[in-house]
């Protein structure tokens, strides 16, 4: 919930194994301690891969490992929450939370995720990511309505 800001709003695209990415670095504002994050976009760049996209906040620790935080994932896979009896999502956007229940269980932290139909697109994901996480710096642009 703390507030968080981009530190670097004008970075420029990196083009990697088939996707785009953007990497923003952020600091926390206000608290007692500063905190130090990131968030990336990744967007997949094959034909017919456009709902292969993502975007999630990491946090940087002191000594440079990281750890996701939240993840907003397109609808490219059926993701399984695999302590919850492998229940499977579907074939649609989902967000990953890092969880302690995952942590203990030595499974990737951000394993679990719950089914969203508050964006379709990465620019809708990251508009959502940035107001669900207090984030300022950067001017998201929320998806439009799907009319059908």
């Amino acid at each position: 919930n703390i507030h968080k800001h981009v530190t670097n709003p004008g970075i420029r695209s990196k083009t990697k194994d088939g996707h785009e990415q953007y990497n923003y670095k952020l600091k926390t504002i206000g608290g007692d301690t500063e905190y130090h994050l990131e968030l990336y976009t990744r967007q997949n760049l094959r034909e017919g891969m456009e709902d292969a996209f993502s975007c999630g906040l990491r946090w940087i620790a002191p000594n440079g490992d990281s750890l996701t935080l939240k993840r907003y994932n397109g609808p490219n896979h059926n993701h399984p929450n695999k302590l919850e009896n492998n229940e499977k999502l579907g074939y649609v956007c989902h967000i990953h939370t890092a969880t302690e229940k995952y942590i203990k269980a030595n499974l990737k932290v951000d394993g679990f995720a719950v089914k969203t139909t508050s964006y379709y697109t990465l620019k809708g994901a990251l508009h959502s990511l940035v107001n669900d996480c207090n984030i300022s710096g950067i001017p998201p642009e929320a998806d439009h309505p799907k009319l059908f």
